[in-house]
Parts: structure tokens; sequence; C-alpha cells
């Protein structure tokens, strides 16, 4: 699959605006700040189609992309504290709309930082993709924030804190120096053609 020719679809703020699915999605899922908009630029091979902010909570919409005849799905991101409770419900509704309206959900690419444990709320999307029978990778990012030895002990650490969903597919990712880029695409034309 080309994934250089992805262009832009749309972006909504509410779980009422969202059109019907009539083609397969890959859904982008993480904590703010976790790099989405980043990981998304690399591996559709672009300098800046998905907007990437240096403000946690900047992504409020879940934004499509379209090519090829798949959509890729760049999900708001969770776990920012600085926002008021409105705005936290309403992206609860949003996510939860999202998931719930039927889609055409091949895959979900989770991302969580390399650098630290994953968060509570993490957790909480890993075991709700499980527990709703998505299928889903952990894409690890900012692998290049880490030295040797503190790469291969998160490899580790990471291992053992999701062994307990079987064989899940953990990839260390960086926007900067293309680590799993090649992997993460190998998964999307997988699964896009499943």
């Amino acid at each position: 699959m080309n994934l250089n020719s992805f262009d832009y679809e749309a972006s909504y703020g509410t779980s009422a605006q969202l059109k019907p699915s009539d083609m397969p999605e890959i859904a982008f899922a993480g904590r703010s700040n976790v790099g989405k908009s980043s990981l998304l630029n690399k591996v559709l091979n672009r300098k800046s189609l998905a907007r990437v902010s240096s403000m946690p909570g900047k992504t409020v919409t879940i934004n499509f992309f379209k090519g090829n005849g798949l959509r890729l799905v760049d999900l708001p991101g969770y776990g920012y504290a600085k926002v008021s409770r409105a705005e936290k419900e309403r992206w609860a509704e949003l996510m939860e709309g999202y998931f719930k309206s039927g889609r055409n959900i091949k895959l979900v690419v989770q991302l969580v930082d390399m650098r630290h444990k994953p968060t509570a709320d993490d957790l909480t999307m890993v075991n709700f993709l499980n527990d709703a029978g998505y299928p889903f990778i952990i894409v690890m990012t900012k692998s290049d924030k880490l030295n040797k030895s503190e790469y291969k002990a998160q490899v580790e650490a990471m291992t053992r804190e999701f062994e307990k969903f079987g064989d899940l597919r953990l990839i260390p990712f960086s926007s900067l120096n293309g680590e799993g880029t090649e992997e993460i695409r190998t998964i999307i034309d997988q699964y896009a053609n499943n």
C-alpha cells in the first residue's frame, strides 16, 4: 500500500458529527503529547500532514486522513490534567461515540511513552481495547531519548507490563531516527488488507 498518498479528510469534535464508516480504519490512540501526530507524519512520509503541537492537550478532535480505500484516524490525546471537567466529558463522549458507532476498525495503534511506565490512563485504554476485542499493537514512542541500558531496561519492563495480553506486538519508535517506521507500515498494510 502506498502510504504517501493520504490526505487530510475531516475533523469532528462531537460523536454526533461523525460520518458513517464506509471503509476500513486504523486508529491511533495515546495520551496527550505522546507523539501521535509525529508518528502519523513519519509513517505517511509527510512533514506536517498531522499537526504537531508542543503543548499537550491540543488535539481535541478526531482527525481523519484518507487514502487507498483506508482511513487513518488520529484520536484526541487523553490524560492531560489542565483541561476543564467539561472538556474531559466531551472527550469521553467523543471517544465512546467513535468506538460504539459500528465502525470498521481494523487495528488500533496504541502509543505509550517509552521513557516512563504506562500511565493509569494508558492501562485503562489497553484494557478497553482488549476487552472490546479490537486488534491492537503497542508503539513505544521517543525511543531515541534513552541510552542503550535504559532502552533495554524499558523494553523488558514494557514486555512484563503487557505480557498478560498474550502475543502482543511492542514496537520501539522514534520520529527522529525512524526506528520502527517500516514495521508499523508493514503492520498497517497487513491489517488494512486483512
